[in-house]
């Protein structure tokens, strides 16, 4: 197969639309349903994410896209009972194999924005996953390859429409890529470059502490953002990404929002949140909702009368902004990945209040001296990589 059409583009109006290869045949197979424009966007950039992941760590990796960016990625290491409660996956009576255990987290770290997601997966599908992902409100999924099981499993999804795409995962691209704008032709060679432990070998800080997790914590950051809409941020701990900011004009601003993704992340383990009673056969939508509400600034939403008989049988206390910062404190030893340098130190003291140790950017600001000296107040490790990461 040469090409394929699709329904229509980005929106319905764009039409005619189709991907192709003008050498060659398309490195995929549709096994169910019929993916769009995005669908394919956020597969291709997915599968590249989770190969790399895969190829860096040697772990099955899996990814989470929404809007031709991952709203979380991860890899297979297992989960402990507390991830498993906030994941939603603690009720299932199963085994959990690794890739099951990377999507899980890659799922669980920010379930507002994987809501709908398109997913990609390094190694093959097995049943474990596909339960995972059955129950969650997915657009579709790529993977080298499905069990049997699996298949079947995810065929039931969407009324019969869920999409589900194969890859060759020995296809090699060419080494210039193209995309037209206004009738242009852009023209550029690939982002080849391979994020390894020689990555984070220019520590300039005075820590010069990097031990083997944070290496792969570092690993997960700087592969996610290299396939995030830049400018990107990226928090990640124990294998997985906890905070993407993705698309942001200001790099502040990046690392606000992948800070508050984190920090919503880390609330979602305290004891107010583990304890909350919901109502029985509230949605699975509704209560990531209620959650994200509650540990918000709008938690009023969910617990004024009225409000909060619909979501829970016993009213929550409400979580002060004080109880809030004292949990968060006990935040530690996460991995902070940008794709372009760090311009002030603000960025490191935003950085700081999510629990951040090890930091790695490229480095090359006139204001460099200012984020190394931000970075050893603190006894962080930072690494200058020397390679921006861009992605458009």
């Amino acid at each position: 197969m040469k090409e394929l059409e699709l329904k229509y583009g980005c929106n319905p109006n764009q039409k005619p639309s189709r991907i192709y290869r003008e050498e060659g045949e398309l490195p995929i197979e549709v096994l169910n349903g019929k993916p769009g424009y995005i669908n394919f966007l956020d597969a291709f950039n997915g599968w590249q994410l989770v190969k790399e992941l895969k190829t860096a760590t040697g772990l099955p990796a899996a990814t989470s896209f929404k809007h031709v960016s991952p709203a979380g990625a991860a890899v297979g290491l297992p989960l402990s009972d507390v991830e498993k409660k906030i994941y939603w996956v603690e009720d299932l009576d199963m085994e959990f194999t690794p890739i099951a255990n990377a999507y899980a987290r890659a799922r669980g770290a920010d379930r507002m924005s994987s809501f709908g997601d398109f997913i990609a997966l390094s190694d093959v599908c097995d049943e474990s996953a596909a339960k995972l992902i059955k129950r969650e409100v997915s657009d579709g999924i790529i993977a080298p390859g499905y069990t049997d099981e699996a298949l079947a499993l995810l065929k039931q999804k969407k009324d019969g429409n869920y999409n589900v795409i194969a890859i060759d995962p020995d296809y090699v691209p060419k080494k210039l890529e193209r995309k037209e704008v206004f009738g242009i032709t852009f023209e550029q060679g690939r982002n080849e470059l391979v994020i390894d432990d020689r990555f984070f070998s220019n520590i300039v800080t005075e820590n010069k502490d990097l031990p083997e997790q944070a290496r792969i914590d570092l690993t997960v950051a700087m592969i996610t953002l290299k396939y995030t809409q830049s400018n990107s941020v990226c928090y990640a701990i124990g294998g997985q990404a906890i905070g993407i900011g993705a698309g942001q004009q200001s790099r502040i601003h990046c690392t606000r929002l992948a800070g508050n993704k984190a920090d919503n992340w880390f609330l979602r383990q305290s004891p107010k949140v583990l304890n909350l009673q919901f109502v029985d056969g509230i949605r699975r939508a509704d209560r990531d909702n209620a959650i994200d509400l509650y540990i918000g600034e709008d938690a009023q939403d969910v617990l004024a009368d009225g409000a909060w008989q619909k979501i829970f049988q016993v009213k929550p206390e409400a979580f002060s902004r004080e109880e809030k910062r004292a949990w968060l404190d006990r935040m530690s030893g996460v991995a902070l990945g940008s794709d372009a340098f760090f311009p002030f130190g603000d960025n490191i003291e935003r950085a700081h209040r999510s629990g951040v140790q090890y930091v790695a950017q490229p480095g090359g600001s006139i204001r460099d001296d200012h984020v190394i000296e931000t970075c050893n107040t603190y006894g962080m490790t930072m690494a200058f990589t020397g390679i921006r990461l861009f992605h458009h």
